[in-house]
């Protein structure tokens, strides 16, 4: 290698060096956080198809008032796995949703939930068991839902819920006895559905609502005392915990 050519790379190497010297020593530091993950468990099993859906949020650790986002990832054997939002800052919350699938069943299936924020990592894990099953709940938890709305847009038109509202769908512990539960998605709201399975007048139906990405536990609640009577919903304490 000729002087000049030795004396070109030297510079270059030295300018690399120095270019990543002040990198390090000028990026700002990742603030600490905590990873926090709701349900740790499920409320019976799921079945193959079923939405799984799991609520994450993140909660800065010290005095730190960060608001540096955090992205949220999943991975889980064997089913379709979505996140949304796909990084959130404090006080926010993130839906991850899996979806198991037929070569499932029979199995347990290992949900690991990942938060990163530049060089900081954090993961959680949850477990549930997939059985046979099919989803044979959805027209009634529909009409159901429906009674509600009809009653939740004359007497709550602050929560914009009305006929022509979008919903989707998905049952969640279809294996429970006594009372069916069912849950439904808007743009803005999660609604649990559920429903007593017993004669007059013990045939209550209720529904809680959480707004979505704001509020990890419902802030609303009504009841139908019983669906065969007829009788207008009421509004009754909201659960400390979402349906899962």
């Amino acid at each position: 290698m000729r002087k000049t050519e030795l004396i070109s790379f030297i510079s270059i190497v030295l300018v690399a060096v120095v270019a990543f010297s002040i990198y390090l020593y000028t990026r700002p530091e990742a603030s600490p956080f905590t990873l926090r993950v709701t349900p740790e468990s499920l409320k019976g099993d799921a079945i193959a198809g079923q939405h799984v859906i799991f609520l994450v949020m993140v909660e800065n650790e010290g005095s730190s008032q960060s608001t540096q986002a955090v992205r949220i990832s999943a991975t889980a054997p064997n089913s379709a796995i979505a996140v949304e939002p796909e990084a959130i800052s404090p006080g926010q919350i993130a839906e991850v949703t899996i979806i198991p699938g037929v070569t499932s069943v029979g199995n347990n299936v290992t949900v690991t939930i990942y938060a990163e924020r530049a060089d900081l990592k954090h993961s959680q894990k949850v477990t549930f068991t997939v059985v046979e099953g099919e989803d044979s709940l959805g027209e009634y938890a529909r009409q159901i839902r429906e009674t509600f709305i009809q009653w939740l847009e004359v007497n709550h038109p602050e929560l914009a819920i009305t006929s022509e509202t979008q919903w989707s769908g998905t049952v969640v512990s279809p294996r429970w006895l006594v009372v069916s539960h069912y849950l439904f998605f808007s743009k803005d709201w999660e609604m649990h559905v559920y429903w007593h399975i017993m004669i007059p007048p013990y045939d209550w139906a209720r529904i809680d609502l959480r707004h979505r990405f704001t509020e990890v536990t419902p802030s609303l609640a009504f009841e139908i005392s019983s669906l065969n009577a007829s009788l207008p919903p009421a509004a009754i304490a909201p659960p400390e915990e979402i349906w899962r």
